[in-house]
């Protein structure tokens, strides 16, 4: 356990230790292996046992979290959850199958192992055969497939005896665990039955009697000027006090009278009165703050044949639970009676008219949520969905495969188009129809390109059918620093909405596997140390599957200050050197509450935070997204002006403090833009959703008193309770709002058929100052989108009127790699920017470094004009008005947009058997595919390290080694440019991926991959790692080493780390693999990330190279072009070399041995 970090070491070690000591239930039967019972099996050959199974089930991918040292080698269930992640096991495996790393069974090695599929599994070195130690294992688990829900019984009788009630019914999961079907086998609807008795003769008509109610929150503080009434009696009858109680005469004691209360930002209670005495009764009614409704599952695209039947489902949630929902049809609302729809849509015997977008809306007393828009395609009878020739895809081939002097070459490959299609007849119509097909690949042929002196295996897609889609798996992995400082946010709690997933790593790092349905991902850090304010992002993710990197940013809170209860306290908001505060926070006398409501006046240790946009650099620690949801139910941007976290405990212990009514005032003179200061408001943000919710307005300090002097600062005051929500924002709605189109790009020839899926763009809107666009003075708001195979498009706000009345910096990101945008200097060049003139010049685009060519590269800066109407100059992007995101989403790549760039552009990867990293259902299964499991994909780097003065190409060669069916054959090619080193002048290395051993994509036997080494240039090898060294001779065969110009091994099946010089990650996206094994790389470890390389760091080995005279070709392409003269030079080099380092050594042996004597 290593290369894991401490601290979560000792979690693991933890979870091993409990799952080897907890004594066995009889439920739970626990098997304990020998290795001398039993057949013996070849490795990689299945156990019987474990795939006789009646019940549909499937195997999970391998996991490994230990590594054997001390009592044994543990891989408990509880440590595979907490550092895989808790999806990637079933909650109740059905069984457990364990094997060495070299494939081999228990049996086979002759060691005693325990299984236990709800536990795990362990090896104890003390109950080996004497002199033995246990094995390295990985385990993986089977788990039951997705069950489907058998048709819903009738309804119920309704509950209650009067009033409203509910009826339930039920469904059956054919599966015989009963649990393993997705949702609830039970559905409740509302009924009514006669109504309940209100305040008749019965229930009134007590005069001595009494009853006492009070109003609370469901925290249970008191809710003051509540209108409280009875059923069936008209008007109000009582309201609360101070105290939250109320009194009503007369109402009998025994009458269970039904009470109802009403607060505005409540959503109305109800209670029932219970008799504590023979002439008193009491009631308690809860209220629930108005929580405007938002969606929880969207509406998906579908596809369809005539005559056939589908379902669009729709769920909103919020307080109270919407009741009220609405279909659109292409803009127009469909008529009720007629569809006869609540939160499901049904059309049934589809006509070729009812094709077209579809959307919802949900209702609740507190406002309207409109969901996305879903695609209804009505095919016509005979009409395929799924074209069978495949459309033109170019892949890049290697340099030496194309015509001397004529550039790249390229060749179509074939790429089925990405539709669904319809289902199979028969199956159902229901929401979450588990049998999407999709076009993709049917059939693939061999061929072979004629390159310099070898031959280049491909194969290309044939033909395109409808098949089963791949589920899309969304997976957004990261890691939380601190602002200041950059220290990692350790062993954070992790909360998607409400729900705790798991904490952060020790090194802060995360991964999240996004749920089916997401629109937003919403995701709370809670600090343990209470030292960080909880940092609320909204993290954007690619949704048709594929992997996202995040930096998240933590924001530390401020010093605590101690204030007098009892005394009115003043806090300023925003301290920024040689400014003004933006505002403060003003708590009265007696302000200061406990959570029941009662007073409390002690001392109160306070901490406000701000975050300050006048500070740009404050930007990427802001929360969430700046959204909220208008008065239409569309998600619309905010304007801030800063944003406070407000933390208020008891002094001297945790408790947490309630305050309220709290002034806010904010500086006039802060706000420039104009209009804002009528339109500023003051929001919270609602946690669970990520978005702003509306507090109060703001009004002019004294706006009755008379005018001010010019001199004196005019203060906007608005008013909060700090209850539950602690972070506020002080924000206007926007309504010049635009989006801006965003392309990456491989290499910065960007080449339309190289884009790059899976980037993540970010737009921060800049307010200029009037004249000086390039020396903003604030910013405003933040958006960040994902590339997709179109790019992507960036919400910002812009102007008509003024270009320069808002501008933007745009930056993009792939797995922690900073991305180059299109140069600017001397002049931009509409060519290379992708956008054309005359908008180009009023876009004003300037890269970062155009003023200063020292600085960093890595964004740009454009002021945001809006289009005008009718201008056909501006009327094909890059920036487009806010109704037109379709347009922008589908606009051609020949329309106009900004570019990034990878700056990595010196690699190439060809992979014999194409396969599309950014978009994981194209994934093709082939013996020959690089990457043999599209659910998991491990990426494998070794680092070489160049002695040479200057850079260097570095190419992996990776072929079958072991296996009998792709022995000698090609998987793929790999370059790397090689990197200087800052430290070690005349010293570069490069991290070169080659493909993992292991199992292919069958299942059925391991293959260790020949992989060789060759640098390109007069190079040859001086130093193998000694630890690698020693793995190799000790897993032979061992691979050819006779060429003293490369480096070839059978690559071994152990995740090896960096003491050995390869860095191994596992990952459900192979992009996100692959950077995170880079910066290891970079970085030397096995647990770091740099992208500054260290060459000295990890190693596997050296070559030494030199410069060959001039008007000589490369050793590279001597090998190509003639390799058995390249290798005599190299042996007759390689000879003058011993010879010369014989002759050096003979001197210092024999000082050697006269010091001796």
């Amino acid at each position: 356990m290593a290369s894991l970090p401490p601290l979560l070491c000792l979690f693991v070690a933890a979870a091993h230790l409990a799952g080897a000591r907890v004594t066995t239930r009889p439920e739970e039967p626990t098997a304990t292996a020998w290795g001398f019972e039993g057949p013996s099996l070849r490795p990689g050959q299945p156990s019987p046992a474990l795939e006789d199974w009646e019940e549909a089930s499937q195997w999970t991918s391998w996991f490994n979290v230990d590594h054997p040292g001390g009592d044994g080698d543990f891989e408990s269930l509880a440590a595979i959850r907490f550092y895989y992640g808790p999806a990637r096991v079933c909650p109740r495996p059905l069984a457990l199958e364990a094997r060495t790393t070299d494939w081999a069974l228990p049996s086979t090695v002759g060691e005693r192992v325990h299984l236990n599929p709800t536990r795990g599994f362990w090896c104890l070195n003390r109950e080996q055969p004497r002199g033995r130690r246990c094995s390295n294992y990985h385990v993986r688990f089977r788990c039951p497939l997705e069950a489907t829900w058998g048709a819903w019984g009738p309804w119920g009788p309704c509950s209650g005896s009067c009033g409203p009630g509910r009826r339930l019914r039920r469904r059956r999961c054919p599966s015989p665990s009963g649990d393993a079907c997705p949702g609830r086998p039970l559905e409740a609807q509302k009924c009514v039955r006669p109504p309940c008795p209100g305040c008749s003769s019965k229930t009134c008509n007590c005069p001595d009697h009494i009853l006492l109610g009070s109003v609370v929150t469901p925290s249970g503080r008191p809710l003051p000027g509540a209108r409280v009434s009875l059923r069936d009696w008209p008007g109000t009858v009582a309201i609360t006090d101070a105290h939250g109680t109320f009194q009503i005469p007369g109402v009998c004691a025994s009458s269970r009278a039904n009470i109802s209360a009403q607060m505005d930002g409540f959503s109305a209670g109800l209670g029932q009165a219970q008799a504590n005495g023979s002439i008193s009764a009491v009631v308690t009614v809860v209220l629930n703050k108005l929580e405007k409704p938002y969606l929880v599952k969207h509406p998906e695209s579908r596809v369809r044949e005539a005559g056939q039947n589908v379902t669009f489902c729709c769920k909103a949630s919020g307080t109270p639970m919407p009741k009220k929902y609405s279909w659109f049809h292409n803009g127009t609302l469909l008529d009720r009676r007629e569809h006869r729809y609540g939160a499901h849509l049904e059309l049934r015997g589809l006509r070729p008219d009812q094709a077209g977008t579809y959307h919802c809306k949900a209702w609740n007393d507190a406002g309207t949520v409109r969901s996305s828009s879903a695609q209804l395609t009505v095919l016509a009878p005979g009409q395929p969905a799924c074209n069978p020739q495949p459309q033109e895809h170019l892949i890049k081939l290697p340099d030496d495969c194309g015509q001397p002097g004529s550039g790249p070459a390229y060749l179509d490959v074939g790429l089925c188009s990405d539709t669904l299609c319809p289902s199979p007849a028969g199956s159902s119509s229901r929401c979450g129809d588990s049998g999407s097909r999709c076009c993709s690949v049917r059939r693939l042929e061999s061929k072979e390109i004629h390159c310099s002196n070898y031959v280049l295996p491909v194969k290309v897609v044939a033909e395109c059918g409808c098949q089963k889609c791949l589920p899309p798996r969304g997976l957004v992995r990261g890691r939380v620093v601190a602002t200041d400082s950059g220290e990692p946010l350790r062993f954070a709690q992790i909360l998607l909405g409400r729900e705790p997933i798991g904490f952060t790593s020790y090194q802060g790092d995360f991964t999240i596997e996004v749920p089916p349905s997401t629109q937003r991902l919403v995701v709370t850090f809670v600090d343990p140390s209470g030292e960080f304010m909880d940092t609320v992002r909204v993290l954007p993710f690619a949704p048709r599957g594929g992997g996202v990197y995040h930096d998240v940013k933590a924001m530390r809170k401020k010093a605590p200050v101690i204030l007098d209860a009892s005394q009115s306290n003043t806090i300023p908001l925003g301290e920024l050197e040689e400014e003004d505060p933006l505002g403060e926070l003003v708590l009265p006398p007696g302000a200061f509450r406990r959570a029941d409501g009662a007073p409390y006046t002690g001392a109160v240790e306070a901490r406000v935070t701000f975050v300050d946009p006048r500070d740009l650099t404050s930007a990427a620690a802001a929360p969430s997204d700046l959204r909220f949801v208008d008065s239409d139910g569309e998600l619309a941007p905010l304007r801030t002006y800063g944003m406070f976290a407000v933390d208020l405990r008891a002094a001297g212990s945790a408790e947490q403090l309630q305050a309220g009514p709290v002034a806010v005032r904010v500086n006039a003179g802060q706000i420039h833009m104009a209009g804002h200061v009528e339109a500023l408001k003051l929001w919270s943000l609602n946690p669970d959703t990520g978005l702003w919710e509306e507090e109060s307005g703001f009004q002019r300090e004294g706006s009755a008193a008379p005018r001010v002097r010019r001199e004196e600062r005019v203060f906007l005051v608005g008013n909060v309770e700090i209850r539950e929500r602690r972070l506020f924002n002080l924000d206007v709605p926007e309504r010049r709002r635009c989006f801006v189109k965003v392309r990456a790009y491989a290499n910065d020839k960007f080449t339309p058929n190289e884009q790059v899926e899976g980037v993540v763009v970010t737009l921060v809107n800049l307010e200029a100052a009037p004249g000086f666009a390039a020396n903003p003075r604030a910013w405003g708001r933040f958006d960040s989108a994902v590339t997709g195979p179109n790019g992507a498009c960036l919400p910002a706000f812009c102007d008509t009127d003024r270009p320069d009345a808002y501008t933007a910096l745009v930056t993009a990101t792939l797995g922690g790699e900073e991305l180059e945008p299109a140069p600017s200097r001397p002049r931009p060049d509409p060519a290379t920017v992708g956008v054309a003139q005359p908008y180009l010049d009023k876009l004003g685009y300037r890269r970062t470094d155009h003023d200063d060519p020292a600085l960093k590269r890595n964004g740009f800066r454009i002021n945001l004009a809006k289009p005008r109407p009718g201008d056909p100059a501006e009327a094909n992007g890059p920036v487009y008005p806010w109704r037109s995101l379709r347009e922008c989403q589908e606009a051609p790549v020949t329309a106009n947009h900004f570019r990034f760039a990878r700056v990595e552009a010196d690699k190439y990867e060809y992979n014999v058997v194409p396969f599309r990293e950014g978009v994981p259902a194209s994934w093709t299964g082939d013996l020959l595919a690089w990457w043999p499991n599209p659910q998991e994909f491990r990426a494998c780097f070794l680092k070489v390290k160049i002695q040479g003065p200057q850079e260097y190409m570095v190419r992996s060669h990776n072929a079958g080694g072991s296996h009998p069916r792709t022995q000698g054959q090609l998987y793929g090619l790999r370059d790397a440019r090689s990197v200087r080193d800052p430290e070690h002048p005349g010293t570069s290395a490069a991290c070169v991926e080659f493909k993992c051993s292991g199992m292919l994509f069958d299942q059925r036997q391991v293959d260790r991959t020949l992989v060789t080494i060759t640098p390109q240039g007069s190079c040859r090898r001086v130093a193998v790692n000694g630890l690698l060294r020693d793995y190799l001779a000790r897993h032979p065969p061992p691979a050819p080493a006779d060429d003293p110009a490369a480096f070839a091994m059978l690559a071994p099946l152990d995740p090896l780390g960096h003491n050995y010089g390869v860095y191994t990650v596992t990952d459900q996206s192979p992009r996100l693999a692959k950077e995170i094994a880079i910066g290891r790389c970079f970085d030397g470890s096995s647990d770091g990330f740099s992208r500054e390389m260290k060459a000295d760091a990890g190693t596997a080995v050296t070559f030494q190279c030199r410069e060959p005279p001039a008007g000589r070709p490369s050793l590279f392409q001597r090998l190509l072009e003639s390799p058995a003269t390249a290798l005599g030079d190299i042996r007759r080099e390689m000879g003058e070399v011993t010879r010369a380092q014989a002759q050096a050594a003979g001197p210092l042996r024999t000082r050697r041995g006269r010091a001796r004597q």
